[in-house]
């Protein structure tokens, strides 16, 4: 359905949604890898809602031990709360590269990843499969693209593939049901001010919210491996009744750390149109925001996920004087991470230090598939 103006653009056919798709997430910006975990997330919280054992293989290429990666304390965090469920293999050396630098060990170590994720692949095992930073693999001509697509082409319907890193071969991407690019934006008003931890992720592409979640796992993993307790709340506006795609992922995440994540949402079971707001969309609003001022002045939450609130200040819902004015006072120490497309930036973008724009280059919405409540939206 197309609408004009302000609105959003779901399958024209019905058909079913298959639930294993190819993902591709690539760009410079930050976010990629964290999109990843947070879909992963979400697939293991649908497994515990339906019943269904949801098994994961998170392979990750060009990062072997040695080195500290941003991802490191997020996936320490999905297989302490679910230690049945998470496997990891870690390929390559501790170093950055470029294509002048490859060695035969690097090769060896890319093949040795692959076959591990072909044996995944082919056995069936496998709700799942992250196959992390690929796409510079493949770009600096690592393991043959033919043979990797060919794989991917061929993998079973149910299994879901996660691809994830920069310069995804165009091959790739021919058969990708899903390919959103991550473009980063530098703020050097976020220098001046002496901000840090101020993260956006907005734009039209998929992988805002999962990125968000992915943060929320890795503050909790950081508090694991500093035995302390890292608090996160996820606030959500535009985002009443139930059914979202974070639903199933948030409950996970609350089993697992039941006192370490609060959620809270606010607003109408409904799309909210410029020019068509009601007043019960002022007044959720708002109280949404009370909540989250008040979480980030008071220091108990390591994150702060504020999620669709660039959508509520775009509506005009919020002021974004307030919002400007709570970040610049935010604890040191406290990250909040702002999701949400946007046709008009607000001022607080200038505060960010990290800025992702998604964009979207392909959805498997675009080919008739029926969108899933719960799973796309």
């Amino acid at each position: 359905m197309t609408r004009t103006g302000v609105g959003i653009r779901t399958a024209q056919a019905r058909s079913e949604r298959i639930a294993g798709q190819l993902h591709v997430y690539d760009g410079a910006g930050k976010g990629k890898s964290q999109a990843a975990l947070g879909v992963v997330l979400r697939s293991i919280g649908l497994g515990i809602h339906t019943g269904c054992q949801t098994r994961v293989l998170l392979l990750r290429f060009l990062k072997g031990p040695g080195r500290t990666y941003d991802e490191d304390a997020a996936i320490e965090a999905l297989r302490r709360g679910f230690p049945h469920l998470i496997d990891q293999v870690r390929t390559g050396r501790a170093e950055y590269f470029n294509a002048e630098e490859v060695t035969r060990f690097d090769r060896l170590e890319a093949q040795r990843g692959w076959d591990v994720a072909k044996g995944a692949i082919a056995s069936g095992l496998y709700s799942v499969v992250v196959l992390d930073e690929i796409n510079p693999v493949l770009d600096l001509g690592l393991l043959p693209v033919d043979e990797v697509v060919r794989t991917l082409k061929n993998k079973s319907e149910e299994l879901e593939v996660i691809a994830t890193g920069r310069a995804a071969p165009q091959a790739l991407l021919d058969i990708a049901n899903l390919h959103s690019e991550m473009k980063a934006y530098h703020h050097p008003n976020a220098v001046a001010h002496g901000i840090e931890g101020i993260e956006i992720y907005t734009g039209e592409g998929k992988g805002k919210s999962t990125s968000a979640l992915g943060k929320a796992l890795q503050a909790i993993g950081k508090g694991i491996s500093q035995d302390k307790s890292h608090r996160v709340l996820i606030m959500q506006w535009l985002k009443g009744g139930s059914g979202y795609t974070e639903d199933a992922a948030i409950a996970a995440l609350r089993q697992s750390y039941p006192n370490l994540v609060d959620h809270q949402r606010c607003g109408r079971d409904a799309i909210v149109w410029r020019g068509q707001q009601q007043q019960l969309d002022y007044v959720e609003a708002e109280r949404g925001w009370e909540i989250a001022r008040a979480a980030i002045a008071s220091g108990l939450y390591k994150t702060v996920i504020l999620d669709e609130l660039n959508p509520t200040v775009d509506l005009e819902l919020l002021p974004q004087e307030a919002i400007m004015h709570a970040l610049l006072r935010k604890p040191r120490d406290t990250e909040v991470i702002l999701t949400g497309r946007c046709k008009n930036p607000p001022d607080y973008f200038d505060l960010a230090s990290v800025h992702s724009e998604v964009y979207c280059h392909k959805h498997y919405a675009e080919k008739g598939v029926d969108l899933k409540r719960g799973v796309d939206f």
